[in-house]
């Protein structure tokens, strides 16, 4: 079965593992989460639940999101996401889900916004190279050539060109998680995970595995 959070990220630090060697891990705030709908095949057309997380005030979200609240008869939450699910027995609306329900050496995919970079120029974007710094050069941090001139007459689509960089959602699959703290409901994954420090991320169970 497959199995869904919502998550805060705090930051990255480093752990020693049973040999004695440094794993770099990203500490994630797991939950509590609070299921807030229950969607099925009969009715929706699929198997999902809607996760809501983090405190909020009533008078910071709008009237459609109080109804729903009201309808589930839950506290208001800041952050909702939806997790489809192979199967829904044994859940229902009001049920509190928390960072035990992963355990240590499974294998999760985490899924979050990038920071974002503003408008930048090719060499950071897409990691190219720049020209001669000389003088004489005139040419030193631009994209180069666009292509052809008169035929075809324009630039090719996918042409690495500066602009908007990050702002994107990612989701980096396989990660491990090392290590659950129950008592302060955080995750240790290795590696690192998108998005800055705060960041809400979606944290699932992988949907494949690694070789």
């Amino acid at each position: 079965m497959n199995k869904g959070l919502i998550g805060r990220k705090v930051g990255m630090t480093q752990i020693f593992d049973e040999k004695g060697l440094i794993v770099p891990v990203t500490v994630i705030e797991a939950g509590p989460c609070v299921v807030s709908q229950v969607k099925t095949a009969e009715k929706d057309g699929y198997n999902a639940i809607q996760l809501g997380f983090g405190e909020v005030k009533d008078k910071h979200i709008n009237k459609p999101e109080k109804g729903h609240f009201s309808k589930s008869k839950i506290d208001t939450k800041k952050h909702l996401r939806e997790f489809r699910m192979d199967s829904i027995e044994n859940v229902k609306v009001g049920d509190e889900l928390k960072a035990d329900i992963f355990a240590a050496g499974e294998k999760i995919d985490v899924q979050g916004k990038t920071k974002g970079k503003g408008f930048q120029g090719v060499i950071k974007r897409h990691g190219q190279h720049r020209g001669p710094m000389g003088h004489g050069s005139m040419y030193h941090r631009r994209p180069g050539s666009m292509g052809a001139c008169s035929t075809p007459s324009r630039v090719f689509k996918g042409k690495k060109l500066p602009g908007h960089m990050g702002n994107l959602t990612v989701t980096i699959q396989n990660l491990d998680v090392v290590r659950v703290d129950l008592d302060k409901n955080v995750l240790l994954v290795k590696g690192s995970v998108p998005g800055p420090k705060g960041a809400i991320l979606k944290i699932k169970s992988t949907v494949k595995s690694s070789k």
